[in-house]
């Protein structure tokens, strides 16, 4: 296991368009050792997912899995997964308010605006497709994710920036409220 280091705010690669990543490429044993060791990360960070921009490597790959997370104890549970070059589509024009914060951006959380509902295309690790349909909250996490891929963090997409936070300041006068309103919102759209 290598823990590789996370890249922050300001730093230009989350700034960049990824790569798209060739079956050959997919396959070699050194991107399938970067996998692993983007997943490694992801789960000593606590994240709930983890793109590959945000470790120095433009390409176009993201590892997200919750399970249990102590940073997002509301966040329904997402089975490891890998997507390679993927490709988002909504379902419908439903967004929501969602409570973000990212391991390139530490402490910090800010209200950003999601899909509720998204057409999943992608290459899995080994380069078989990938079809699905995410909601909720899940489908925020991929959201977030495949942001990174494109070269934006969330707080591009904060509509309001009264609503960042620390993350102790979160907890203390934040988190109740949106507990509150998103558990409804898990229970409507699952995921």
């Amino acid at each position: 296991m290598t823990l590789l280091k996370i890249a922050h705010v300001g730093h230009p690669v989350l700034r960049q368009r990824s790569r798209d990543v060739g079956l050959d490429e997919l396959r070699s044993p050194e991107v399938q050792t970067f996998i692993d060791d983007l997943v490694d990360t992801m789960r000593d960070a606590n994240g709930a997912g983890l793109a590959a921009p945000q470790v120095h490597n433009p390409i176009r790959i993201c590892a997200i899995e919750v399970k249990d997370n102590p940073r997002y104890p509301y966040k329904p549970n997402i089975p490891l997964t890998i997507l390679v070059n993927p490709v988002l589509e909504p379902i419908g024009a439903e967004t929501f308010e969602n409570y973000e914060g990212c391991l390139s951006v530490p402490n910090l959380r800010g209200v950003v605006d999601r899909f509720c509902e998204l057409q999943v295309t992608a290459l899995d690790r080994e380069g078989s497709p990938i079809s699905r349909r995410v909601r909720g909250l899940t489908a925020g996490t991929y959201q977030h994710e495949v942001d990174h891929l494109d070269g934006k963090v969330f707080l591009d997409r904060v509509k309001d920036t009264a609503t960042l936070t620390t993350l102790a300041e979160f907890d203390r006068y934040h988190k109740a409220a949106f507990v509150e309103r998103i558990v409804p919102f898990i229970a409507k759209w699952g995921g």
